[in-house]
């Protein structure tokens, strides 16, 4: 899941954009689920990267020590990430949920 700037998108994004508001409950809950489970699929991605790479470098296998801690790193940042946005959306639940009505 990508985000672009404003600057880079086209006029004909920002139309579709627009377009798109006028989904039915269904078909946005589709959306949101769908662009959660990409996201997840890309976390649980990286983390498969880093530690197959972890096990050539440890079997001696032809991979270098900074592309290891590269893909290490860059898979801590992505699972810290995506920690903290469930930590936000939890916290967003729980004040939802102490409204009254």
């Amino acid at each position: 899941m990508t985000i672009s700037s404003v600057s880079q998108m086209t006029p004909t994004q920002v139309v579709n954009e627009t377009n798109k508001l006028n989904t039915t409950p269904y078909e946005a809950q589709q959306s949101f689920a769908n662009s959660l489970k990409e996201a997840i699929s890309k976390v649980n991605d990286q983390q498969i990267t880093s530690d197959n790479l972890t096990q050539k470098l440890i079997n001696g296998g032809d991979v270098e020590l900074h592309e290891v801690m590269i893909a290490s790193q860059k898979a801590s940042i992505t699972l810290n990430a995506t920690i903290e946005v469930r930590n936000k959306v939890i916290e967003a639940y729980q004040e939802i949920m102490r409204m009254s009505v």
